[in-house]
């Protein structure tokens, strides 16, 4: 009897021991495809943040030619405003000229 009892405890006990390996088999499988699934989800965000760079990029690129474009139509702005001041600097003293003019022929009548 105690051979009986001996032998199906050892058989109990070696179906627990298998039993356990495939569960930490499955535990290991299940792991490995959770690790999985999340270097697959950093590399797709990693693309992701590589078109967001490309994208960043070109609008920097697009914002420095405007930028190029005011910048060049400032300088044409501010040249014609130099010119028409000294265009009317021009005039205010011919017609500061013309006032003394006048004044000395009032005088003399």
């Amino acid at each position: 009897m105690m051979n009986a009892e001996f032998f199906l405890a050892l058989v109990y006990h070696h179906a627990f021991i298998v039993h356990n390996c495939f569960m930490m088999w499955y535990v290991l499988i299940c792991l490995s495809l959770s690790l999985s699934g999340v270097a697959g989800l950093q590399f797709f965000y990693l693309i992701y943040l590589e078109r967001i760079n490309r994208e960043q990029k070109k609008r920097i690129y697009e914002v420095e030619r405007h930028s190029r474009h005011l910048t060049r139509r400032l300088g044409e702005t501010e040249r014609q405003i130099v010119q028409q001041n000294e265009i009317l600097e021009s005039m205010f003293d011919k017609f500061e000229e013309e006032e003394e003019i006048w004044a000395d022929v009032i005088e003399d009548r």
